[in-house]
């Protein structure tokens, strides 16, 4: 397995490391943040870029990359903690448009909807599962949507929902509906991120037509699992981000802070704490790798728990721990507001409950494994 990157993939991860560089500067994040979490701005500006449609197929308007080139925006969207809904409207969708795009009648949806401009967030909770009770009955020609979806990443500002709930045949749907719709509502949270916002979704009594209904069925199952692992991945690569930024951050301070008339940074046990930091990063960044290779390689039907398992929780360890180590080696200013530790602190901490924790993901891999011993003893 070659991780290496070739050429147009490292002009992808340069080129957007030097616009984010410009666009997303910690001044503007934390302005971005005060007003709720999100640069429409700069959101219209990735659109512009055709950063939505980086994995997209040729058909569907994107460019017909892969999940390695889309982790590598998700790096540099991380390092950068740009208040742009990209995770939620773009890295957890693209596997939804992507098989739309298969049918003639989800092309149209894929093109209509992809690359709009709009946001679209997926219904997933906080921790990757269905809703428990949200359901979809026939009254006349109409179908009418009653539930609730807890803390949708990003809901807050999202002008399309794509809302999983069960059909009045007993299977699972997906359905395209308006933030605008009438009974829909959405009440903004306060969350320990700033730079990200979160949302509850109820739908009362919320009158949709069948064209609504966008997957649905065994298709759809399918999918949902696809979809959570593909987007703990996405989410590992920012991740990565965060760690790599954090390291950087403890790194430019330690060489400037003087201490007993030598800077801070030249002195042995500093530098062992930055070499780990780095050895997590570098850790990290090649269980993602390792990843989205093994999901540009894949089939629907490959599994992918395994390699998103890993990525997920290289990760998210290498992000709490970096940022924790950063504030550390900040010293006595390493958690005041004016400096920034604390914002990568705060997005590595909310990440880590995105799609389920750690321990989660390490059982889900436990449980398999000793199912498929069990199967094998029988």
């Amino acid at each position: 397995m070659d991780l290496s990157l070739n050429e147009e993939q490292k002009m992808i991860a340069e080129s957007a490391a030097v616009f984010l560089q410009e666009k997303s500067t910690t001044a503007q994040v934390r302005k971005a943040a005060e007003a709720g979490g999100m640069d429409r701005g700069l959101w219209q500006e990735a659109v512009e870029l055709g950063w939505c449609g980086v994995a997209l197929p040729e058909a569907a308007g994107g460019m017909g990359l892969g999940w390695r080139e889309l982790v590598l925006l998700q790096e540099r969207m991380g390092y950068h903690l740009a208040c742009i809904p990209f995770f939620d409207a773009v890295v957890a969708v693209t596997p939804l448009w992507r098989a739309l795009s298969r049918t003639e009648a989800g092309l149209a949806v894929a093109l209509r909807l992809a690359q709009s401009g709009q946001v679209c967030v997926l219904g997933m909770t906080v921790g990757g599962e269905l809703p428990a009770a949200a359901t979809v009955q026939v009254e006349g020609d109409a179908l009418v949507l009653n539930g609730q979806w807890r803390q949708v990443g990003s809901g807050a500002h999202a002008d399309v929902f794509l809302l999983p709930a069960t059909l009045p045949c007993g299977a699972l749907g997906l359905l395209e509906v308006s933030a605008k719709a009438e009974g829909l509502s959405v009440e903004a949270l306060a969350t320990v991120d700033g730079t990200r916002s979160s949302a509850h979704v109820t739908a009362v009594n919320v009158n949709l037509d069948a064209a609504a209904v966008l997957l649905h069925g065994e298709a759809l199952d399918r999918l949902w699992t696809q979809t959570r692992n593909l987007a703990a991945i996405g989410l590992a690569a920012e991740q990565v981000g965060v760690a790599e930024r954090a390291l950087d951050l403890a790194v430019d301070y330690t060489k400037e802070r003087q201490q007993f008339g030598k800077a801070v940074g030249s002195f042995q046990g500093v530098k062992h704490r930055a070499a780990q930091m780095l050895v997590r990063v570098e850790t990290a960044r090649s269980a993602v790798y390792a990843a989205a290779f093994m999901a540009d390689s894949a089939d629907e039907s490959t599994d992918l728990s395994y390699f998103a398992a890993q990525a997920r929780t290289d990760a998210t360890e290498a992000a709490l721990f970096c940022t924790s180590e950063s504030i550390q080696l900040h010293g006595g200013v390493g958690f005041t507001w004016e400096f920034d530790p604390h914002l990568f602190f705060r997005r590595a901490q909310a990440s880590s409950q995105r799609l389920g924790a750690v321990e989660q993901w390490r059982e889900q891999v436990a449980a398999r494994l000793l199912d498929e011993q069990l199967a094998e003893a029988a």
